[in-house]
């Protein structure tokens, strides 16, 4: 971890979810900073389980309402710009736990009881290291929460926009509950300047598709998403493909 200072600010408990998702107030802050390194503390980097998160997201769950859930591949950026000015959706990094791990590296040592602040090991030299294992646990949590209508964002400038591989492509898309997600609706954005493609009808997204369909929920795609293609135009405004849609 980055360093144990970072972890405390972030878990002041002012992140700017709190206004729109109510629940965190209620949450013990250090008990949850405790109970999170306890899942990794004193422990072998490279052998961490979904278990040893478990007693974390107990304490910090938090309830995203229906169709108010963005999930996003590849798109990180543009997908945090646009849930910051669309009132009412989340990605998981808008929630408290994805707040919390967001862009830092953590682990602890079998040896010692305190943080390791030397090296951790990534996720090529063993996938049960506590980063990989703590974005899959939440992520997973994420996905099972969903209900209503899934939107996800992924990234048209890609050849492959849809990635089994990703996260959403392993771990989300297989974790929506059909029982409750009726539409998984894919927004697939290019980069602006770049040119125009149907990415929608492309191998990547059939594949998407496809395994929606199987799960029993229908699927939507739109290239392009007029509104965070309207965020996207904020940073090139005079061109061409942005001043036709103002």
């Amino acid at each position: 971890m980055s360093s144990e200072s970072l972890t405390f600010h972030r878990l002041g408990c002012h992140h700017p979810s709190q206004l729109v998702l109510p629940d965190l107030r209620s949450k013990d802050c250090p008990k949850i900073l405790d109970t999170f390194k306890n899942a990794f503390i004193a422990k072998n980097a490279c052998d961490i389980t979904k278990e040893d998160y478990e007693p974390l997201l107990h304490l910090a769950d938090q309830t995203v309402p229906c169709n108010k859930t963005l999930f996003w591949s590849k798109s990180k950026e543009l997908a945090h710009q646009f849930t910051r000015v669309q009132s009412g959706l989340f990605t998981l990094e808008d929630t408290l736990l994805g707040y919390l791990g967001d862009d830092l590296t953590w682990c602890g040592d079998a040896r010692s009881a305190e943080l390791n602040h030397q090296s951790c090991p990534h996720w090529h030299e063993c996938p049960s290291n506590p980063v990989s294992v703590f974005w899959n646990v939440i992520s997973q949590k994420f996905a099972e929460s969903a209900c209503g209508v899934a939107q996800v964002m992924l990234n048209g400038s890609l050849s492959e926009p849809f990635s089994k591989y990703s996260t959403f492509g392993s771990v989300e898309v297989y974790n929506l509950d059909p029982r409750k997600v009726h539409t998984v609706q894919a927004w697939v954005m290019h980069d602006v300047g770049e040119t125009s493609s149907n990415s929608c009808s492309s191998v990547s997204i059939n594949e998407l598709k496809l395994i929606v369909s199987k799960r029993n929920m229908t699927f939507t795609c739109q290239n392009n998403y007029r509104p965070a293609r309207l965020v996207q135009c904020v940073k090139h405004p005079e061109h061409s493909s942005c001043a036709s849609n103002i």
